[in-house]
């Protein structure tokens, strides 16, 4: 493919792609998102026929989750977060803990070293954030106790893994890897590396707080006075990808964390939800390519030449997640319909955990194969992820039994 329309090839066979495949899911009854899957697998390395770019797909892809948590983050306040946060804190951590010592111990069984183990563990205890808002938002469940509960567990997730990808440079000599030139820490001290990334962690949030929740608003009404769609538009993109761009490179935190604050201080706006509304189609259509990049990630290979492998991965994720995740939230309190709720939108793994893999391979920590079992983990979990909610919706409907 000529390097000048690299761009162009990509978006328009990736959505023809995903269009048809999506269809033919929807005649089956299937969720679109299996047919998204294939139509990546089909573009892939890995299978006969045109292949797709594959640096730029994930790139395309990473636009879905900034204006989709841009949405998300428009429809919470601060009081939503706050009240759920005596159980989505200690709940994602217990959680995270409790799948990375499954994946690791499966590590230990398959001879891997101690470090690499770890590393893949903790690889399979992040959730997806496209599939889990996607999920709720199917089901009308994003505004209930379920979906409260499910974000804030989301944003804690997504906390850990940030202070892990930036940790994990120090690590890797300790974990039996390399570190990489261009990663290694100056100073090479990991509590100045920890300190500092909570600081910068710290000072985003303060400034998206303090600042933004009156910056951001104030624009908006701004270009409201114009009376123009079509720039009520662009500033609503500009606010969802600038400031999540901005914030991962300025404080290091992810590009999915700026973009749900960025809409979670516009929500006290009166065009919050408007902004929302006009951003719905880019949501949908670039959500659409997040799920062709992970089909384009997948070697079906894996399924035949390393079958037990692949079907332990994705027991951790779909059965050892969300019964850890079940059983956490009961103990917290909550009701067992909250908690089998919770449980079916954790119950798969996506885009953190790619990253993490690729950063396990390329410091020499996590074996070549492990990137392909995540891979083939998140594929599967993902297609199985509706059938984990109907499951719970029937359990959830079934009458208390007697006495």
């Amino acid at each position: 493919m000529p390097r000048e329309d690299a761009l162009i090839a990509t978006l328009a066979v990736s959505l023809a792609l995903a269009f048809v495949f999506g269809l033919f899911a929807a005649r089956l009854r299937m969720p679109p998102l299996v047919g998204y899957l294939l139509a990546g697998i089909a573009l892939s390395p890995y299978t006969p026929g045109w292949v797709a770019d594959v640096h730029l797909a994930p790139q395309l892809a990473e636009i879905g989750v900034m204006l989709l948590m841009f949405g998300v983050g428009t429809h919470f306040s601060l009081r939503d977060l706050v009240a759920v946060r005596s159980i989505a804190i200690p709940g994602a951590v217990a959680q995270i803990a409790v799948a990375t010592a499954l994946g690791a111990a499966a590590a230990h069984l398959w001879g891997w070293p101690f470090g690499g183990g770890l590393l893949f563990g903790l690889a399979l205890s992040v959730a997806s954030t496209v599939v889990l808002l996607r999920a709720l938002e199917e089901r009308g469940a994003l505004h209930t106790d379920d979906g409260r509960i499910a974000v804030g567990w989301l944003l804690v997730e997504d906390l850990v893994t940030v202070l892990a990808l930036v940790l994990l440079p120090a690590l890797a000599g300790v974990l039996g890897g390399e570190t990489l030139p261009d990663l290694a820490a100056p100073g090479g001290s990991l509590w100045a590396m920890l300190g500092i990334t909570l600081g910068k962690v710290a000072l985003f949030i303060a400034l998206m707080l303090i600042v933004g929740a009156r910056v951001f608003p104030w624009i908006l009404q701004g270009v409201v006075r114009t009376q123009s769609r079509e720039l009520f538009t662009l500033a609503a993109i500009a606010l969802a990808l600038g400031v999540a761009y901005g914030c991962a490179h300025l404080f290091d935190v992810s590009v999915a964390l700026g973009a749900f604050f960025a809409g979670m201080v516009i929500s006290g706006s009166d065009h919050s939800h408007k902004a929302s509304a006009y951003l719905q189609p880019l949501q949908d259509v670039f959500a659409a390519l997040f799920f062709v990049a992970v089909g384009m990630l997948f070697e079906p290979a894996v399924l035949w030449t390393h079958p037990l492998q692949v079907l332990t991965v994705v027991a951790i994720i779909v059965v050892g997640k969300s019964l850890a995740a079940l059983a956490i939230v009961r103990l917290l309190g909550r009701p067992l319909g909250t908690a089998l709720g919770v449980s079916a939108a954790l119950a798969q793994i996506g885009e953190f955990s790619f990253i993490l893999a690729v950063m396990g391979v390329d410091m020499k920590i996590l074996p070549p194969e492990g990137q392909s079992y995540i891979v083939a983990g998140a594929l599967l979990s993902i297609s199985l992820n509706p059938l984990a909610f109907r499951l719970t919706a029937r359990l959830r409907a079934k009458p208390p039994a007697p006495g």
